[in-house]
């Protein structure tokens, strides 16, 4: 089995559309696909394939909250008092928990003198499965519960699924979130490869380089493809000799097409939407390219863009002033 994480830092810079077209192609050539959306945030990987229901839906709980037995309430508001994170406030002629910001520590218990107050598991989020789409492959996201915490458990809970469905010949590939929190801490975590998506802007730049430094934490042998290139052909240059002088395989290149967003509403792939768009060309090129560098390569491309040694990330701290 092969993890495959796509990943770029920055948000929109077409991550779900490259991982989606990916496990596309390698269907058809006969590769044994599991695709997992690791954004649990803001999944939309199910919407460029064009579902629109799920075979299996399942709840997912994490961490705790406190709960009033009002039967047992003399409204005292010691509880009020306790709380450190003010999550208890009285409304109503009485005092309420509030889900979002209850951490579940239960000082509030302690303090109830009618022992009113216990504490229950709280849905953080639910995952979602197909077993198998339209290409034969199945797809597992989740979504986060607005105002939970922890989205990076939910991620593991999403790639641990995926690697429940694989074999040992099996790629799974990862459409990992925006960003370097988290969740893509968690989608970067036991990958075998980084195929880091950018397009050639400085803030995109700027992005690549910390997710970048991210995989190189992990002792990830990573791989560039650079999105809408010809809006800024001069800067594209800049990032890919970036990765040649830190030993990342360029792949290729897309060209801004408005293909790409028209067949999104269409709530299709635009390589099958438009085959015969530019865009659409260039995601059929870097997936064979991606198949015969990489994948029939596998031994000595790992080996060849491994990095050196693995390099701790260590965040900047901006303390306030």
């Amino acid at each position: 089995m092969i993890e495959i994480a796509v990943a770029s830092g920055k948000g929109g810079v077409g991550k779900s559309t490259v991982a989606a077209s990916l496990a596309i192609y390698l269907s058809k050539k006969g590769y044994d696909i599991v695709l997992a959306d690791a954004d649990a945030e803001a999944p939309n990987a199910h919407l460029v394939l064009g579902i629109s229901s799920w075979d299996e839906v399942r709840n997912y709980s994490e961490g705790y909250i406190a709960r009033i037995d009002y039967n047992k309430c003399n409204n005292c508001g010691r509880c009020a008092e306790a709380c450190a994170f003010k999550a208890v406030r009285y409304v109503g002629g009485r005092y309420v928990i509030s889900e979002l910001t209850c951490e579940g520590c239960l000082t509030c218990s302690l303090v109830c003198p009618k022992s009113a107050i216990s504490r229950a598991r709280v849905i953080a989020g639910e995952l979602r499965l197909v077993r198998r789409t339209k290409w034969g492959f199945p797809l597992i996201s989740a979504l986060l519960s607005l105002g939970r915490p922890n989205s990076g458990k939910l991620v593991t809970e999403v790639k641990n699924t995926a690697r429940s469905l694989a074999t040992d010949n099996s790629l799974v590939i990862i459409d990992s979130a925006a960003g370097i929190g988290c969740q893509v801490i968690a989608s970067l975590a036991g990958a075998h490869i980084a195929v880091l998506i950018a397009e050639p802007t400085p803030a995109s730049f700027s992005d690549l380089k910390r997710v970048h430094a991210v995989a190189k934490h992990f002792g990830i042998p990573s791989a560039l493809i650079i999105n809408k290139f010809d809006i800024n052909p001069e800067y594209a240059s800049v990032i890919t000799e970036y990765a040649k002088k830190e030993n990342i395989d360029f792949l290729g290149a897309i060209p801004y097409d408005d293909h790409v967003p028209k067949s999104l509403s269409l709530l299709r792939p635009p390589t099958e939407a438009f085959p015969s768009a530019p865009a659409s060309r260039a995601f059929e090129e870097i997936s064979k390219v991606f198949e015969e560098r990489v994948l029939k390569n596998w031994s000595e491309w790992r080996v060849k863009f491994k990095p050196l040694e693995a390099k701790p990330y260590v965040p900047i701290i901006i303390k306030p002033s």
